[in-house]
């Protein structure tokens, strides 16, 4: 892929990512990280995707204890 394409590839993804999502920048004590990644790879998950079914599931279940 040429250059100019791939800076418009990139463009064009941050553009998108910037409009449709919000970003939290989490921080975890040394070596948590190779295991949320170890952790989310055994279940096939990216370590957005565990960290994001991580947060729902607490929400549902915080929200439930307190019905």
């Amino acid at each position: 892929m040429e250059e100019k394409q791939k800076f418009n590839k990139v463009a064009y993804d941050n553009a998108f990512i910037a409009k449709t999502y919000d970003r939290i920048n989490l921080t975890v004590p040394k070596g948590d990280k190779a295991l949320i990644k170890a952790h989310a790879d055994r279940y096939g998950e990216s370590v957005n995707g565990f960290i994001n079914r991580a947060i729902s599931e607490t929400i549902e279940r915080d929200n439930d204890a307190r019905k």
